[in-house]
């Protein structure tokens, strides 16, 4: 990935952005002379891109990208997670990545706030989904998840997943560490650092122990936004505490402005690696009812957006965005939520890649 010259002239299946939509010919007789010059796409310049195209047209794919399966022509791939596997109470993420991805037709081309054109910036495409065989076995189907993501690592892909549960970014951690602990910006309403639930220490409420325990987070270097909700048990979030995460508890951002958050999270993650989770359930359930476990006084979607734009800068290795949960969803709100935010991140991927590779660019002299 490290100085890979970015070619704007192709899209990630190799192909030139301007692609001919042909329209179907009439057969003969009067309808062939009513539509003998009907345009087709190449009539409109302005739909030279097909992610420019009307929205309601097209295949649904993550952000309209292209859908390929050759990661050699690619900088950044979405990729679904199905899998729920994980949940300790309200299934449904599992139909999750489909539905972003049809909400995530609503989207544009350029980031109005920041300026940022993702698609310019790299070759941005859909790689399809993790699929996962044995779903009724949890930590084989990390098993899965984990060896997918392996080879989107070894392709020099940075990966966006939409899950699916928040258990698969523990199997995504393992395949995406290499020596050195990562740095993670943490947002949820949970800190998932619990431990044994009913005989599993691997379900969704508690993956990021687990990748402490496992040397993929270094703890300094976490820090965990938006945390609220009722609880059994006051010290369910103990380990985050002793380990040395930051927890910034949703009280805390309410009085601290999203700014003096923004500055913490620079301050602990610096320059290292970085990967970045964002539970859905971090949103106030008026913004995404459609989610396992959802907590009322939450962020709202404009503070989310405006977290996540300030994650320009860091060093980001990947990130993913969990818990849409379709069946608990109305009117596609946490789906369309969980789009726009999905381009948020790649919108910061993209920055943060191409300033990467702008700055290990080899010299042409």
């Amino acid at each position: 990935m490290t100085g890979k010259k970015i070619d704007n002239s192709k899209n990630a299946s190799g192909k030139s952005a301007s692609v001919k939509h042909d329209v179907p010919q009439s057969t003969g007789g009067a309808a062939q002379t009513e539509y003998a010059n009907y345009p087709d796409y190449t009539s409109y310049p302005e739909f030279a891109d097909p992610i420019a195209r009307p929205r309601y047209t097209g295949l649904a794919t993550f952000l309209r990208a292209p859908y390929t399966t050759d990661l050699s022509d690619v900088d950044i791939g979405i990729v679904g997670v199905p899998f729920d596997g994980g949940v300790t109470n309200r299934p449904g993420s599992r139909h999750g990545p489909r539905e972003v991805r049809n909400q995530s037709s609503l989207l544009r081309l350029h980031n109005q706030a920041t300026g940022v054109s993702p698609h310019s910036l790299c070759r941005v495409a859909d790689i399809g989904d993790a699929w996962v065989p044995s779903p009724f076995e949890l930590e084989a189907s990390h098993a899965c998840i984990e060896e997918y993501f392996q080879r989107i690592n070894a392709a020099g892909v940075i990966p966006l997943a939409i899950g699916g549960d928040h258990s698969i970014s523990l199997p995504i951690l393992r395949a995406l560490t290499d020596d050195v602990p990562l740095a993670m910006v943490h947002i949820d309403a949970h800190c998932d650092t619990g431990d044994d639930y009913m005989g599993s220490k691997f379900h969704h409420g508690a993956p990021f122990r687990r990748a402490v325990e496992e040397g993929l987070l270094d703890p300094k270097r976490v820090i965990q936004i938006g945390i609220r909700g009722s609880v059994n048990d006051l010290d369910v979030w103990k380990f985050s505490h002793d380990s040395g995460m930051r927890v910034i508890y949703m009280e805390d951002l309410h009085k601290r402005g999203v700014e003096d958050v923004l500055a913490e999270v620079h301050r602990v993650v610096a320059d290292y690696p970085c990967y970045i989770s964002f539970d859905i359930d971090s949103l106030d359930p008026v913004y995404a009812p459609g989610t396992g476990t959802p907590e009322i006084g939450g962020l709202s979607t404009l503070q989310a957006q405006l977290l996540l734009r300030g994650l320009a800068g860091l060093n980001t290795v990947g990130a993913d965005l969990v818990e849409v949960a379709p069946p608990f969803d109305h009117a596609g709100l946490t789906a369309m939520a969980g789009a726009n935010l999905m381009f948020e991140l790649l919108c910061v991927l993209a920055l943060n890649q191409a300033a990467k590779s702008q700055l290990v660019a080899p010299t042409t002299e």
